[in-house]
């Protein structure tokens, strides 16, 4: 079984508006729900599982309505935190792979789902991921100070997939550890944990809404699938 938790309790406002990001309207409707929808239309994916802050029961039950989800999972201080609560909360599923992804990645192809999970037939983790294009320049006080090579250098996206028993031992472990804080993504506590994870190709489209400019893009992008006849 394969079980994909949404991570959906992030606290961030950058977009702008009275809402988290996640929760503003993109092409009239919220923008986790976009994302609900895309990957409940991928035949792989079994059960879905949305992580909220507790303080957003509402603002859920309006961008979820009518789909077929179960409750949503309180999170934590921290997204590890919500993660780890996430894996936790479906455990009576048992799932055996679990991707974990971005509510505010709505345009993740499902080729690139697909890929994510083809992966986990061999390895214990696998992560979408982009090559760096750009020179990268470190800095200080205003001036570059160097330049650093990009050869083997990724960015990371989502959805990350893995073995869900080991991803929750990791979790676990690095919560016992107190190093939940500073993780930056799951592929990193995978990592920690001693697992083997795997870079799948990601896309330019799977980007992540953060900011005003990201939502403008984002509703352009919307708007020309919609004109192509592609799934939101």
């Amino acid at each position: 079984m394969n079980l994909a938790l949404i991570v959906a309790a992030g606290r961030g406002f950058r977009v702008g508006g009275p809402v988290p990001k996640q929760y503003v309207a993109m092409g009239g409707a919220a923008i986790l729900r976009h994302t609900v929808m895309n990957l409940l239309a991928h035949a792989q994916i079994h059960a879905i599982q949305v992580i909220i802050h507790a303080n957003d029961e509402t603002l859920y039950a309006a961008a979820c309505a009518g789909l077929a989800l179960p409750p949503p999972i309180y999170g934590g201080a921290t997204r590890q935190d919500s993660v780890r609560l996430g894996l936790e909360g479906v455990a009576h599923q048992q799932p055996r792979n679990v991707l974990i992804h971005d509510a505010v990645r709505p345009f993740v192809s499902h080729a690139t789902i697909s890929a994510v999970l083809a992966a986990l037939n061999d390895d214990q983790g696998a992560i979408a991921a982009m090559p760096l294009a750009d020179t990268l320049k470190r800095g200080a006080d205003g001036r570059v100070t160097g330049t650093l090579p990009r050869a083997g250098l990724f960015r990371a996206q989502t959805p990350q997939g893995f073995h869900y028993a080991a991803i929750l031992a990791a979790h676990r472990r690095a919560a016992d550890n107190h190093l939940g804080a500073e993780m930056t993504d799951d592929a990193m506590v995978a990592e920690q944990a001693g697992m083997a994870v795997r870079l799948v190709e990601g896309a330019e489209d799977n980007f992540k809404i953060t900011t005003a400019a990201d939502l403008h893009r984002a509703e352009a992008f919307l708007t020309f699938k919609k004109r192509e006849g592609e799934r939101p």
